[in-house]
């Protein structure tokens, strides 16, 4: 597991999807469906990754929620070896904590099962007032 805030370059990408979606619990929920569909139809498996969507965009739904404003989800594979999910939200001032949350918490361990499914995975921050999460998985082991 490794977490990182900086931009990482890869080459152009083979395959891409992104669309809009509203901060909701049925946003979320699409979100994984749709990461889902698009990923069987690629041919690419949809473990671990529909659960990795599945937390982000719940995050995005939850911590990033700002009235009227949709969040992003995001899906490239560069060139069949590199899966990277993104999700973008408008609440860019409130970066997600990459600590263990107290005993007894009610939240906050979503970027804990992110960190534990994902080869990679960390924030982009900007442009303001945007923040993206990112986790990416290697999809030749």
């Amino acid at each position: 597991m490794t977490q990182e805030i900086t931009r990482t370059e890869h080459s152009a990408p083979t395959r891409q999807f992104a669309v809009l979606l509203s901060p909701t619990r049925r946003g979320a929920r699409l979100a994984r469906l749709l990461a889902t569909a698009h990923l069987g139809d690629w041919g690419l498996p949809t473990e671990p990754a529909v659960n990795i969507v599945a937390e982000l965009a719940a995050n995005a739904a939850v911590h990033g929620r700002v009235s009227g404003r949709d969040f992003r989800l995001g899906l490239v594979v560069h060139r069949d070896t590199l899966l990277r999910i993104e999700v973008t939200d408008t609440r860019g001032e409130r970066l997600p904590a990459a600590e263990v949350p107290p005993e007894g918490a009610e939240s906050g361990r979503g970027l804990l099962i992110v960190g534990a499914l994902a080869d990679r995975w960390g924030v982009d921050v900007g442009p303001a007032p945007r923040k993206t999460v990112w986790a990416e998985l290697d999809l030749v082991r």
